[in-house]
Order: C-alpha cells, then sequence, then structure tokens
C-alpha cells in the first residue's frame, strides 16, 4: 500500500432528536446559538426498560419550525423523523396582546398537538426588562401572565410552563434560569425519547415474533430495526447499535443454516438469485445507499446483503476504536459467505466468487490502513494475516483459472474468462479512483498478463509469510511456502520449489501428518530428479518405496529407482551411503544363550529380526555389524570383575523411535514413534585395585546425546524414518564385525543369525549395522539402545551353604560345597585341606559323591570323593573338572553348643592364622542366639587361603531361677525351644561344680523323657539341701540330653549350662497385717484401716556383712539400717501419712521390728495386701557393691527409691524411682566425685514377703442394694 494515498472521508452520523419550535420564531432566533451549545454539556442518566444498566448521556437536539407536517402521521414507525419534543416560544407581557393573538395562537399549536396524539410539550415565558420598559401602561405582574398561561393551558401539568429571566444578560439571575431551563428540556426530552423509543422496540419485537407467519419479510423487519440502530447512533452509543446488526446477522445466517437442513423460506427465494456483481465490499462509506436501497425493494442479492451488512459494522467498530475486530470479522464473513453460497444454491460464475473474496480482503485491509499508522499495523500483524494469506490463496486460484500459471501462457479460452470476470467488477468506485493501489486496480492488473500476476503474487505470498513468521506461526508460513513451492513447479523452476517443500515437510514431519509427508516427498523427489541430485533422490525414493501412503505400483516405481542405480557399475557412478532407517528397520535382537554372557571361547549367537520396507525382494551382498571392544578393567572404570551383570532379557525388542520396548514389548504405533526415548540408566561402581572392596556406586544415563538433544520446530524428532533428510551416515571402520554374505530380504520380517567372536574377555557392543546392495549401501549409524555382550574369564569360586535353613548347634547339619571352575581346569589329585576346629568338626562320612555340571547346569558326570582326616587337617581329594563347570558334594559338620565355660588357650589354624572362639550374639531375624563358625580352605589354584563362614542357631534358651519359702531353697531351669524342630529331652541333672561341699540337691522331677515342642518351654526344680551352713555361693551345672523327637534317643547329645548364685540364705522375712477400725469386724471401703508390718531378722550376720554396712550403737549393739516403702501400684489402697521410711535393725536372729501404718481401701473386694518392698541403706562410708550378673539370676521388680537424704525424709511421702542401686543426692554431687548415702536392694531370697500373696475381704461403704435401670 502507497503511504501517500488519500485516506477516505469518515462520514459521521449528522442526524439529532428533531424538537419543534412555535410562537415568536424571531424570539427563539435569538436564543438558538446559546441553547444548542447548553442542552449537551451536561449529561443525563438514561435508565432503560428491561433491567438494562443506565448509561450517561449528552442529549443533543435538531431545533426545526412547527410545521404540521411534521407530526407523525397514523402507523409511520420512522424515528428518526419523529418530532420528540414540542417547544412554544413567548416574550408576551402584556394583557391585551395575550388575549387578542397569543392565547390564540398556543389554542391552535395545542390543538394540532392533542390531534396527533403528541403530548410532548413545553411554553416558555421569556421575561426582559426592555419589553417591560415598553409596555410599562398595560404590563401586569410577570406572574399575572404566567399564572393565565398555566390556567389555560396547564390546568394539570404546571412544570409545563418554564419563565427564563434575562436570557441575554450575564448574571446570577439569569445563569440560574437558563440552568433550570436546560434541566427542565434534557428532562422532557428524554423522557419523550425513552416512552417512543421503548414503544418502537416493542413494536419490533412483535414484528420479529411474527416472522413464522406467510407473507413475513426479512428485508422489511431489517429496515426496522436498522432504524433502531440508527437512533442509537444519533445518540453515540455506537455499542448497542453494533447490537442489532449484530442481531440481524445472527437471524440471517440461522435462516440460512435452516434453508440448508430443508426448513424453507419464502423472503429467501431473493437471495437466491443468480450473483451478477462481485465487486467487493465497500466499507469507505459509512452508508452504502445504493446496496441499502436494494434491500428495501427486496432486490439484493446474498452478497450485496452482506456487504452492506458488515460495512455498517465496520463503521460502528471504527467509531469504537475496535479496528483489529474488523480484520476477524471480516475473514469470518468471507469464509461463511462461501459457504452460505453453497447451501442456497445460489449459481455464481466461476472464479467470481474468488474475485469477491479477494477485493474484499484488500479492502479491509485498506480500511485498516486508513485508520492506523504503520507502528499500530505492525505490531497487531497477527490480526491483519490472514487477510493477507487468503487474499494470496484467492490470487492463486485466479491466475490457475486464467492460464496465468503455465509454462505457455493463458489460451483464448482463458483470456475469454478473464474478460469475463472483469466485467463483473463494473466500474471502478469513486472513492478509489485516484488510488493507485486500489484493490479494483491490482485484480485489473494482476488478470492482465503473466508477468503482472506473477509480481502481485510472490508479493502477496512474501508478506504473508514474513506475517506469520514475525508473529511466530511457523506452520503458516511454511503452508504458504508450500503453495508457493506448487507455483514455482508449474512455472518450472524446481530449486526454488524444493527450500519451500522442505520447509513445509518440516512442520508435516514434527506433528504427525502422514498424508501430507508422502505428498510432499513425492513432490520433493520430483524436483530432485530434476535437479540431478542422484544421492538425495535415492534417500527420498528409498522413503517413498517403504511408505503404505502409496500404492504398491508407486511403491514399486520408486524401489526401482534404487535397484536400478545400484546394478551401476562402479565407473559409472560412485558409492552412494543411504540411512538402513528408510530401507529396513531393526525390530528385534536375540542372543543365544539369552544371557548374554558367555566364557572365553564359547559359542555366541545373535539373531537379528530386520522388517523390509520394499515392496520387492532385495538381495543383499553383505550384511555387516560393527562390534566395539572393550577391555573389563576389574571393577576400576565401572563392572566390577566377577560381579553379578544386571538381569537382561535374551530378547530386546525396539520399536521405530529408536528405544527398545521391553523384553516382551511390541513396536509402538506410529504416533508414539514421535516421543522422545526413554531414560536408559546404569549403575557404575568403583573398587578398590587390592581387595575389590567397593568405594563408591551411582548412575549413569547411556543416551545422554539423545535425551539433552534439542528438539524445535525447526528440527526433526528422532525417528529417522519420517526425517525431512535423513542424517549424513557413514560406516565406522571397526576391528571386530558380524559378517553375513549374501542374504535376500523379502517383504516383512527377516531372521538373520551371526556368530559373534568370543576370543577375548571383556564387553563388545553392537554400533552400527551396514547392508550393501551394489553401489548402495544402507548403513544404520546408531543401534539404540545400545546391545552388548559380555566374554567373562573368571576365577575359581569356592562357596559353602546349608543344604537347608537355618543350621542347628548341636545337631549333625549338612553343608553344600560348590566349586565354579572358572579358567581353571582341576586335575586329578588336586585337594582342598580344610583346618579342623574342635568347636566345628568334620563328620566322617562311608561315601561322599561329587557331581559335575556344564556351564549350562546340565549333569556331566559324578565321582565319589575321597576323604583323608587327621588331628588338624582333612584333606578332600577333588576329581578332574574341565573349566567353567560346576562340582558340587555335600558334608555333614557339628557345631558344638557352647556351654559358658572357661575358654581354653587360642589355636592356630594350618595358615598359622590364630583361631578366634566364636561368640554368640543375638541375631535381629531370629529369637535364636546365633554363632559364626569359620573355616579355613586351602585350594590348589591360590596361595591364599579362603575363609568361609556359617552360621549356626542355638535351638534352646535357658535361664535359672532362685526361688524361696521361708528357709527353704529351690533352684528352677527353663529351658525353651525357639526353633521349629520338636526335641525329646532326657537325663536331666542339675550338679554342683564344687564336690567338695556338703549340699544336696534333690530333684522334683518326675519324669525321665520330656517332649519340648517347637516354641514351648520346659520347666525343671530342684530343692537345695544343707548339713551345717548354706554358702553363700553356689556353682551349678546343668545338663541333660537331647534329640529330634522324630530320630531315636540313643543319638542324643549332650547340652550343658552352667550358672552361678550368690547370697542366697534368706536375711529377712516380712509379714503384714490389715486390721479393720475399731468396732468393725471387717474392713470397709472409705474408712481407714491399720496395716501393721512385722520385720524378723533370721540369720546371724556373715563377716562381709558386719564390714559392709552394719554399726555398733551406744549399747554395744551391731545394727544396720533398712528403708522400707509401701505402695500399692494397682490402686486398690491409698496410703495415709508416712508410706516409707528407714529403720535400724540389729544384726541378730530373731530381732523383730513393727510398723503401723494407715491404709484405706479404695474399693470392695478380696483386696491383695499392698506392696512391701525392704532396702539396704548403705551410707557414704561403705564401697559400692558389686551389680550381681543379670544374666545369674531373674530381677527383681522395679524398686521405688528417694531423690533425699533418707535422715531428711523420715516424714515425708515416698518419691519413687526406678534403678537397682541409686545415690541419694544430685547427680552434680556425683560428678564432683562425693561420697553419698545409697539404696541397694536385696538378692533374690534374701527377704522373704510371707503377706505377698494375701488377701482381705473388704466391704462396701453403705450396704444400699440399689440397682439403676435407665430405659429408653
Amino acid at each position: 500500500m502507497e503511504c501517500q494515498e488519500e485516506k477516505p472521508i469518515i462520514y459521521t452520523m449528522e442526524n439529532k432528536p428533531i424538537v419543534t419550535c412555535a410562537g415568536d420564531q424571531a424570539l427563539f432566533t435569538s436564543l438558538y446559538t446559546s441553547l444548542a451549545q447548553q442542552l449537551p454539556r451536561e449529561p443525563m442518566e438514561w435508565r432503560r426498560t428491561y433491567g438494562r444498566a443506565p448509561k450517561m448521556i449528552h442529549l443533543e437536539a435538531n431545533f426545526v419550525q412547527f410545521k404540521e407536517e411534521l407530526l407523525p402521521k397514523e402507523g409511520n414507525k420512522a424515528l428518526l423523523t419523529f418530532p420528540f419534543l414540542h417547544i412554544y416560544w413567548t416574550d408576551c407581557c402584556d394583557t391585551e396582546s395575550y388575549k387578542s393573538s397569543v392565547k390564540e395562537d398556543m389554542t391552535r399549536w395545542q390543538n394540532s398537538l392533542r390531534t396527533h396524539s403528541s403530548p410532548d410539550w413545553v411554553i416558555i415565558v421569556v421575561e426582559t426588562n426592555d419589553t417591560k420598559k415598553k409596555n410599562k401602561p398595560n404590563i401586569l405582574p410577570r406572574s399575572s401572565i404566567v399564572d393565565k398561561i398555566r390556567s389555560d393551558f396547564c390546568n394539570k401539568q404546571n412544570d409545563r410552563c418554564v419563565v427564563l429571566s434575562d436570557p441575554l444578560k450575564d448574571s446570577s439571575r439569569s445563569q440560574e434560569s437558563w440552568n433550570s431551563l436546560l434541566l427542565k428540556l434534557r428532562t422532557l426530552l428524554l423522557m419523550s425519547f425513552t416512552k417512543n423509543l421503548g414503544r418502537f422496540e416493542d413494536d419490533m419485537r412483535t414484528l420479529r415474533e411474527k416472522r413464522t407467519q406467510p407473507g413475513w419479510s426479512f428485508c422489511e423487519y431489517f429496515m426496522v430495526q436498522e432504524e433502531l440502530a440508527f437512533v442509537f447512533e444519533m445518540l453515540q452509543q455506537f455499542e448497542d447499535a453494533l447490537v442489532q446488526y449484530d442481531e440481524l446477522d445472527a437471524l440471517f445466517t440461522q435462516y440460512v443454516l435452516n434453508f440448508g437442513a430443508g426448513d424453507t423460506a419464502n423472503w429467501l427465494g431473493s437471495f437466491c438469485a443468480a450473483v451478477r456483481s462481485w465487486s467487493g465490499l465497500l466499507l469507505r462509506r459509512p452508508i452504502d445507499m445504493e446496496k441499502r436501497d436494494g434491500i428495501q425493494r427486496g432486490e439484493a442479492s446474498l452478497l450485496d446483503l452482506r456487504s452492506y451488512l458488515f460495512s455498517r459494522q465496520c463503521t460502528l467498530l471504527i467509531f469504537l476504536q475496535r479496528p483489529w475486530e474488523v480484520t476477524q470479522r471480516a475473514l469470518e464473513l468471507l469464509h461463511n459467505c462461501v459457504q452460505e453460497l453453497r447451501l442456497l444454491e445460489v449459481s455464481v460464475v466461476e472464479g467470481a466468487l474468488d474475485c469477491w473474496v479477494f477485493l474484499s480482503c484488500l479492502e479491509v485491509l485498506h480500511r485498516i490502513e486508513g485508520c492506523c499508522d504503520q507502528a499500530q499495523l505492525a505490531a497487531n500483524c497477527s490480526h491483519t494475516v490472514g487477510l493477507w494469506a487468503y487474499a494470496t490463496d484467492k490470487l492463486k486460484s485466479l491466475g490457475e483459472l486464467c492460464g496465468l500459471v503455465s509454462e505457455s501462457g493463458p489460451t483464448s479460452e482463458d483470456l475469454n474468462r478473464t474478460v469475463d470476470l472483469l466485467a463483473g467488477l463494473g466500474d471502478e468506485r469513486p472513492e478509489t479512483v485516484n488510488s493507485l493501489q486500489s484493490p479494483y486496480k491490482k485484480l485489473k492488473e494482476a488478470l492482465s498478463s503473466v508477468e503482472a500476476f506473477e509480481r502481485h503474487y510472490l508479493e502477496l505470498s512474501h508478506a504473508a509469510m514474513e506475517m506469520y513468521r514475525a508473529i511466530g506461526r511457523l506452520r503458516s508460513a511454511r503452508l504458504v511456502g508450500k503453495s508457493l513451492a506448487e507455483f514455482y513447479m508449474r512455472k518450472g523452476d524446481p530449486e526454488r520449489a524444493e527450500k519451500f517443500l522442505q520447509e513445509a515437510l518440516k512442520s508435516y514431519v514434527s506433528e504427525g501428518w502422514s498424508l501430507p509427508v508422502t505428498h510432499t516427498r513425492r513432490q520433493i523427489a520430483e524436483c530432485q530428479k530434476l535437479l540431478g541430485r542422484t544421492e538425495e533422490y535415492l534417500q527420498t525414493s528409498a522413503l517413498l518405496a517403504g511408505d503404505g501412503n502409496l500404492s504398491t505400483e508407486e511403491r514399486k516405481h520408486f524401489c526401482q529407482e534404487i535397484l536400478s542405480f545400484s546394478a551401476r557399475s562402479g565407473e559409472q557412478s560412485p558409492k552412494v551411503t543411504l540411512s538402513m532407517s528408510v530401507f529396513t528397520q531393526l525390530t528385534r535382537l536375540q542372543f543365544r544363550p539369552a544371557t548374554a554372557s558367555v566364557h572365553s571361547g564359547a559359542v555366541l549367537q545373535v539373531e537379528l529380526t530386520l522388517r523390509c520396507l520394499m515392496p520387492v525382494a532385495v538381495r543383499i551382498q553383505q550384511l555387516v555389524a560393527s562390534v566395539h571392544f572393550d577391555v573389563d578393567q576389574g571393577g576400576t572404570l565401572g563392572r566390577p570383575k566377577g560381579a553379578k551383570r544386571p538381569a537382561k532379557p535374551g530378547t530386546i525388542e525396539f520399536r521405530p523411535g529408536g528405544s527398545s520396548a521391553g523384553p516382551h514389548g511390541s513396536a509402538h504405533s506410529a504416533a508414539s514413534s514421535l516421543a522422545c526415548p526413554v531414560l536408559e540408566l546404569d549403575e557404575i561402581q568403583d573398587r578398590s585395585p587390592t581387595d575389590n572392596s567397593l568405594n563408591s556406586t551411582g548412575v549413569v544415563c547411556k543416551n545422554t546425546h539423545l535425551l539433552m538433544r534439542r528438539h524445535d520446530s525447526g528440527s526433526p524428532p528422532p525417528d529417522t524414518t519420517n526425517c525431512v533428510s535423513p542424517p549424513a551416515v557413514a560406516m565406522k571402520e571397526g576391528a571386530q564385525v558380524l559378517r553375513v554374505q549374501d542374504v535376500t530380504l523379502e517383504p516383512g520380517n527377516n531372521s538373520i543369525t551371526f556368530t559373534a567372536p568370543s576370543a577375548q574377555p571383556g564387553t563388545y557392543t553392537l554400533r552400527q549395522l551396514c547392508a550393501t546392495v551394489g553401489q548402495v549401501q544402507f548403513v544404520l549409524p546408531h543401534i539404540y539402545p545400545s546391545v552388548r555382550y559380555d566374554v567373562y574369564s573368571q576365577e575359581p569360586q569356592l562357596t559353602v551353604e546349608p543344604l537347608s535353613e537355618p543350621l542347628l548347634a548341636g545337631l549333625p547339619q549338612t553343608v553344600k560345597f560348590t566349586l565354579l571352575t572358572g579358567h581353571y581346569s582341576v586335575k586329578k589329585g588336586d585337594a582342598l585341606q580344610l583346618s579342623n576346629s574342635d568347636s566345628m568338626p568334620l563328620l566322617p562320612s562311608s561315601c561322599c559323591t561329587a557331581h559335575i555340571r556344564s556351564p549350562a547346569h546340565d549333569p556331566v558326570g559324578e565321582s565319589v570323593l575321597s576323604i583323608q582326616s587327621s588331628e588338624k587337617v582333612t584333606s578332600i581329594s577333588l576329581p578332574a573338572t574341565p573349566p567353567y563347570h560346576t562340582l558340587e558334594f555335600q558334608l555333614e559338620v557339628l557345631c558344638v553348643i557352647p556351654s559358658g565355660a572357661e575358654r581354653p588357650a587360642s589355636e592356630r589354624l594350618t595358615n598359622g592364622e590364630v583361631r578366634h572362639r566364636p561368640r554368640s550374639y543375638s541375631h535381629p531375624d531370629t529369637p535364636m542366639t546365633a554363632i559364626d563358625q569359620r573355616m579355613s580352605i586351602d585350594c590348589p589354584w591360590s596361595i591364599y587361603s579362603t575363609l568361609l563362614a556359617l552360621t549356626f542357631y542355638i535351638p534352646f534358651k535357658t535361664r535359672h531361677t532362685l526361688l524361696s519359702a521361708g528357709n527353704r531353697k529351690y533352684i528352677q531351669v527353663c529351658v525353651q525351644n525357639v526353633s521349629d524342630v520338636n526335641f525329646t529331652l532326657s537325663e536331666v541333672k542339675l550338679t554342683e561344680k564344687q564336690q567338695e561341699t556338703t549340699l544336696e540337691l534333690q530333684s522334683l522331677n518326675t519324669k525321665n523323657h520330656q517332649l519340648l515342642c517347637s516354641k514351648h518351654s520346659v520347666f525343671c526344680l530342684w530343692e537345695v539341701r544343707w548339713k551345717d551352713d548354706l554358702p553363700s555361693c553356689l556353682q551349678c551345672v546343668f545338663s541333660a540330653s537331647f534329640s529330634p523327637s522324630e530320630r531315636n534317643v540313643s543319638g542324643s547329645k549332650a547340652f550343658h549350662y552352667q550358672f552361678q548364685l550368690e547370697r542366697v540364705t534368706t536375711l529377712y522375712s516380712v509379714r503384714a497385717d490389715i486390721l479393720p477400725p475399731a468396732g468393725e469386724q471387717h474392713c470397709r471401703s472409705g474408712f481407714l484401716c491399720g496395716l501393721e508390718v512385722c520385720i524378723t531378722r533370721l540369720s546371724e550376720p556373715v563377716d562381709g556383712e558386719l564390714a559392709e554396712d552394719s554399726k555398733t550403737d551406744a549399747d554395744g549393739l551391731r545394727t544396720t539400717k533398712l528403708m522400707y516403702e509401701v505402695a500399692d501400684s494397682s490402686s486398690n489402697w491409698a496410703v495415709c501419712g508416712k508410706s516409707s521410711g528407714m529403720v535400724s535393725m540389729p544384726l541378730t536372729a530373731n530381732a523383730t521390728h513393727r510398723l503401723q501404718i494407715e491404709v484405706m481401701p479404695l474399693f470392695a473386694g478380696h483386696l491383695p495386701f499392698p506392696k512391701i518392698k525392704v532396702l539396704k541403706y548403705l551410707p557414704h562410708t561403705a564401697a559400692v557393691a558389686i551389680q550381681p550378673d543379670p544374666d545369674s539370676c531373674v530381677e527383681n521388680d522395679s524398686l521405688s527409691l528417694l531423690d533425699k537424704t533418707l535422715d531428711e525424709q523420715a516424714d515425708t511421702a515416698s518419691i519413687r524411682s526406678r534403678g537397682s542401686v541409686h545415690s541419694v543426692g544430685s547427680g552434680e554431687q556425683q560428678q564432683r566425685g562425693v561420697a553419698m548415702p545409697r539404696l541397694e536392694p536385696f538378692s533374690p531370697g534374701q527377704v522373704f514377703n510371707h503377706s505377698h500373696a494375701r488377701q482381705v475381704l473388704v466391704l462396701p461403704a453403705a450396704d444400699d442394694h440399689i440397682m439403676e435401670v435407665n430405659a429408653t
């Protein structure tokens, strides 16, 4: 467009509401200017009907002289010529003049209004000082004249008579009079306008509701609703005016759609007439009166109605400053008109509709350019680019129709068609005659010659593409480019056409449009063949030969092109390298064996499944797969030597996108081939080169080069089958390859088997695949995901594992020896040297058979082992075994259960190492105690000894308890079976370790054989009897024989358990009794009772006790201090007053101390006695007693101790804390090393409580036998 082009004139509506003026015209003329200027200055709130939102409007008026012809006739619904208000002007102040002329004139004026039903009027009386002076003798007060007018004409409407005082003077009184008048006029005018407009809208709705009746005409209704739009436009309410046209547009569109569905309307017949003119839209006039008259007469065509309706919408949108909505509506209009013409079956000359669309697009663009500057156009090109592209497409269609695109030029028939199309355009409109770049001139010039058409078409095409690129719509830009490429192909310029076709192909491939891809590739192949680009043409031909969207004949044609070139001799043409993905696809790879891991020298086969995409069988001279060899570094660079390989499937499925589909998956659909490759992770480990210990581990991504590659709209997806131009490929030279000669690939799946090299240990990775067909090589540059197999050279490995879990100590257990020979060949005479151990001896066997298995775990042979034992070493002779075979045999071992006796001196193994005694420990996964037994084995293939460990579990848990009944003592031993095996116990004994004592252990066990079931216990009891004195320490040995219950008792094994008991003599006895309240026979709940406690010394003190905690009082009597505490953990009793205290106890036999404590029962019934505890009080001078072994006895109940010095708390309640030994003092004092008094519990059996299990009867507080029952 030219910048110097004359901009169109924007014609605004000058119509205003009509107001008639009667009476003194000279008076009105003198006030007209002030009235016309001041009336629209102040806005008025316009409250509309039907709940519509109010608006502020500025009212203007067209003041005209009153004539009876202006009054509306009956049936006239025009609003633009309707007088909304009638004004009568007078400045009469003389009574005679009023009666003689003014009154009569007013009467005629009102009669005319009444005759035409015009109730909107007002009388304005103007009062000036000049008028008063001129008629001073006869004048009356102003109020008299106004009152007469109001009484004569305004009986019920006094506000219809307004007084204007001194209108031409600049005074406050005059200004106030003007404001009152203007407010009145605005109010009356707005009331009249609202009333008449509402009546008009009601009539219009009534007319619209009659649209289903016969004889209804859309054109008539169009004129009525457009009248309403004119009124809104007259009030500058352009949005409301636009709504009226949008409603007309929607109504007409609905009728057209109904017509297409079979619902016809009679008035649509006028719009079905053949199109005779296609001059395009006319947007340079606010109102196209020519087309409006045609609509009013019912003679307009469909294009005329649409053109006029859009021109009015465009004018209003420009007034609303929404020019970009014009372009959006224009594009919808042009497409809808084409469809509506087809629905209405309107006869249109071929090419006429293209001319109309082309002219309309340019007319809209010219109209937008006329109201926007260049910066706005550039910033909003996204709104206009659709019109540019549509105009380009229609111009191309016109060029093809008129023969302007072919190489030979237009024919005579084409010229005649061009003349007919130009004739339908008519004469150029006056608005564009002086414009050099008007749409009319452009179309006429473009159809005049081939050169002019090419210039205009290229100008529009490049403009559309640049706009699309500027707004980021590359797809649309490439679509325009593809259309431009077809134009160049018709013009015989394949070089330019190929560039645009390649760009379009990128979009189709990235979005997965298979049919456009095929069509575009066929066009590209034609260009490449014309340009003589052999390699690119063969690549594209291969893609088309495997394209299922083409017919079989077309595919065979392109395949034959490749075969013809490959059959040429080397002198005629060089070798051409193409991508294999367009020729055949690797779909499956299978290893044999499936583990993809063999030892060096073994046979490994690789079977490839190739899906040939060609429509005919193709003979391949050779198929080569290059292999990359990587020497295994023993774990320092990744996978450790001898480590377990990750589980890999024997069959790997490939999908077209390049990633595997899983071990049993299948190829994905074509849509999924465009997806990104899946994440392929592998574990990497760093191990120490010295001892092969793990230093660190991590995860590495093996396909980073594929995942991190940038994919934008300009780059193809990973699927090479759908690539625009497959990447350049080259076969890398490899030292080792898999090769197959003379293979014929049939269409579909083909199976090819290779024999893989396996001479050297390491990792072999398949990298590339190449198929040679004459002078053409098809290369697969990367096999993805990476496929590899391992060739290993394994060191011999000896493992020992139990035949069944778990291994039980004390019973013969069978263990399995497994020897993986690796690269070592076991010769006849090789032997394993096992170090003997007292804690786990090897049991002799009459016959031990070794089994030899192949790498595939198939049995190879059997041989009887020769086992020779000496004092320290057991020698096992091995049979001859080939490399990479497995040798298995079984032996019986026995783990001795430790008895807890003193450990012997350390032993040494055959290799000189010190043998450490096995130590038992608790295992977290089982309740049994575990023992780790190690064995040292010297192997013939190594100078180092092999240390192997076996874990045994002790099936029993044994504990002992010292029981007392006064002075009588009992020892109870509990044997718990924590294993899953049932045992039989026999020969249960308990003996004293020192036989010279005078003790007697009398067994109270009645059965000689007892069944010990799994997870059950057996209790054994002995009474301890003595003659003189009971020793302070007892060392006992518990022994028993056990065997599994299903075996014979004769095969029992011995079991020993040693333990020690200290301080077993009973020192004190505690007796308690509860006395009821005075006068009561029994205790009652809630009443205080007396608790009498008697502590009695039973024996004389020993020497250690005298030195430990005793002292001499003033009478020379040895005493010791005891701490007592009364507590009830079950909350049956409330201890009242002192609940704990300290007593001084003489160290003589039968010494007694009595206590009285008040207690209160809280419940009724047989209540157990409160718990009474007695503790030793050790002064700060006493040494800390050594705690007894927690494994030697059962711990006492938790003890209640004090946190204060015992001397200060005699009258305080007990403060309870838990512990076996407690210092009475703060932790800070203990940390400073200050000796503090402390409490120490007695050992089990030293204190015997006679009332431990006694109960007392407690009666309820009141004998009220009342039972509450709630009924609902």
